[in-house]
């Protein structure tokens, strides 16, 4: 008995070490938008709009830039809105943000302007 009872205490000190997400540091989320043509410029500032309310409303984005591309190179594909969000780990981009209501009613704003979005999430190495 006492063996098992030891073995769930150690299997709960990992567990609970592997969940710590203080030590996994800031965590970049980078959304692009590339928007359908039909889409008019007062739907894409509504969209535009929406998103960046979303600081308001969800607590664990911890910062929140946008801009339109600027780029002379011309590789942009037709993305042309740029976000980029700091959460403080992946727990909470994924458990609170991805799931949060205001997240859910955003995405119902974007679907009929969208017409392809990139996502790519990084720890900044320094």
């Amino acid at each position: 008995m006492k063996n098992i009872i030891l073995l769930l205490v150690l299997f709960s000190f990992h567990f609970a070490n592997g969940q710590d997400k203080s030590k996994e540091g800031p965590l970049q989320h980078v959304v692009i938008f590339k928007f359908k043509e039909t889409s008019s410029k007062n739907s894409v500032d509504s969209v535009v709009n929406a998103f960046v309310g979303l600081k308001d409303k969800i607590s664990v984005i911890k910062k929140l830039e946008w801009g339109l591309n600027d780029s002379p190179e011309n590789w942009h594909q037709g993305f042309t809105h740029c976000f980029i969000l700091t959460f403080n780990n992946k727990y909470d981009r994924d458990t609170v943000y991805q799931k949060h209501q205001a997240h859910l009613d955003f995405q119902k704003i974007l679907g009929p302007h969208m017409d392809k979005v990139f996502v790519v999430d990084y720890k900044a190495e320094r």
